[in-house]
């Protein structure tokens, strides 16, 4: 699924996140703070107010709420259009209820920024920028119409002409920012969501490939025993039979079948049933593992092992993990995609630390979004000062992401950042894969396993 329509699928499912008994639940409150400031402000107060107008307006949320009670069911999710009209009637209702009793000069006008707030987290942008729009035409008109407020002496109560432009202006400032700041947040938390899920997905996937391969290897090794029978005692029986041809054939056919199983479960695995070796392996034969994949997709990969930081050690053999697997070839395959020609895979280990370079010969990363790599759905691959993007895909950064989290999940940290002809990387992107050796490395005894007694029945 590529970033555009990953947004359009995000955009039409971002409605279903509310419940229409959420929104009602919402209103009652709403009602009953209205009714209360009505109350208070005619009775503690004395304000004379439009009182009969003001019920009739809260009433009418009143009848909203009891009508879609008895329609719909408690647990009815609201699509993109429901939405929508039930907090634009919110926010005419809550806009009536102001004109009626003195328009900014109510200071609980700042409520008409609910709607919009609300709006930001449950549906698209369109709709969204939409209903803001409605928002500041309203908190204008109110600023220029409105019934007054009058104490009990007849006196008008009303904000200087500098305090209402400062408090339209708060409004609308507010209904600009808190939407944009509040669509910012739900979108990331729904993004890094999507993302865990598909990281969980990824780690799922590996895990039952890499428990299939232990599966085909004690198959291999179970039915070695009742193979070797069956084709031992049908040549036996070739040899005391020869004079009868018609069950001759038959034998032959015995014989021929049961070394065509003997070789398809030697191609589909050589090891014994629990074999440690398929826990542990040593690092080179893991990162070639992940690497195996993209070898033949017409892009060149180079392996160098250890270089000058062998030290005349051997390899450290380290834990066959789901996750360090599915990391590395993500890794690996996002270097091969964006590469021109070529990809260096380095290995290399000291007494302190374990570190798989992979770099290619492309463009490197943006400079742009060197900053987010390793975040959910980055959507932009941003261009090169040239102008040109970046070749391969429009990705959504969600490989990355995936590799990453998997990867650090396993101990490791990495480093981003684009090489140099001047270093020993390629000259294009480059990514540092580092794990402490204490934390991956496997002590060769525990690696191999004590022996086992073998049982004979």
């Amino acid at each position: 699924m590529s970033s555009t329509e990953f947004e359009m699928f995000q955009e039409r499912q971002r409605s279903d996140w509310v419940r229409l008994r959420t929104l009602a639940k919402l209103r009652w409150f709403a009602v009953a703070g209205q009714t209360l400031a009505l109350i208070v402000s005619v009775q503690m107060f004395d304000l004379q107010l439009q009182t009969g107008l003001a019920a009739m307006t809260i009433g009418a949320s009143v009848l909203v709420n009891l009508v879609v009670r008895f329609i719909y069911p408690d647990n009815k999710r609201l699509i993109e259009r429901e939405a929508f009209l039930m907090l634009v009637f919110d926010m005419a209702q809550l806009s009536l209820l102001l004109y009626l009793t003195g328009g900014l000069n109510n200071p609980f006008a700042l409520l008409l920024l609910a709607p919009v707030t609300i709006a930001a987290t449950i549906l698209n942008l369109q709709r969204t920028i939409l209903l803001g729009a409605v928002a500041i035409i309203l908190t204008t008109l109110l600023s220029q119409f409105s019934l007054p407020i009058e104490n009990s002496s007849g006196a008008t109560l009303e904000l200087p002409m500098l305090f209402q432009f400062g408090f339209w202006l708060a409004i609308v400032t507010g209904v600009v920012f808190l939407s944009v700041y509040a669509r910012q947040v739900i979108t990331e938390m729904h993004n890094m969501g999507e993302a865990l899920l598909a990281t969980q997905l990824a780690l799922s996937r590996e895990q039952k490939l890499t428990d299939l391969g232990g599966v085909v290897a004690a198959t291999a090794h179970e039915l070695g025993t009742p193979l070797a029978t069956i084709m031992l005692v049908s040549g036996e029986l070739r040899h005391e039979l020869a004079a009868n041809p018609e069950v001759l054939d038959d034998i032959d056919l015995i014989h021929d079948q049961a070394t065509r199983c003997r070789e398809i479960l030697q191609s589909m695995g050589q090891a014994g049933k629990d074999d440690l070796h398929l826990r542990h392996a040593p690092i080179e034969a893991l990162v070639k593992e992940a690497a195996e994949p993209h070898l033949s997709r017409g892009k060149s990969v180079v392996f160098h092992i250890g270089a000058e930081e062998i030290g005349g050690e051997k390899q450290p053999i380290v834990p066959r993990r789901p996750e360090i697997v599915h990391g590395l070839r993500n890794l690996i395959q996002n270097a091969v995609d964006f590469a021109h020609s070529g990809v260096e895979i380095t290995i290399s280990w000291s007494e302190t630390e374990l570190r798989v370079r992979i770099s290619d010969d492309g463009d490197g990363f943006p400079a742009s979004v060197i900053g987010r790599i390793g975040d959910p759905f980055v959507r932009r691959r941003s261009e090169s000062a040239d102008g040109e993007k970046r070749p391969g895909y429009a990705g959504m950064g969600l490989g990355l992401f995936i590799a990453k989290t998997l990867l650090e999940r396993s101990g490791a940290r990495l480093l981003f950042r684009n090489g140099s002809k001047t270093t020993r990387s390629m000259g294009g992107a480059t990514i540092d894969v580092i794990w402490p050796q204490d934390d991956v490395q496997t002590p060769a005894a525990q690696a191999l396993g004590d022996n086992q007694q073998f049982k004979i029945h």
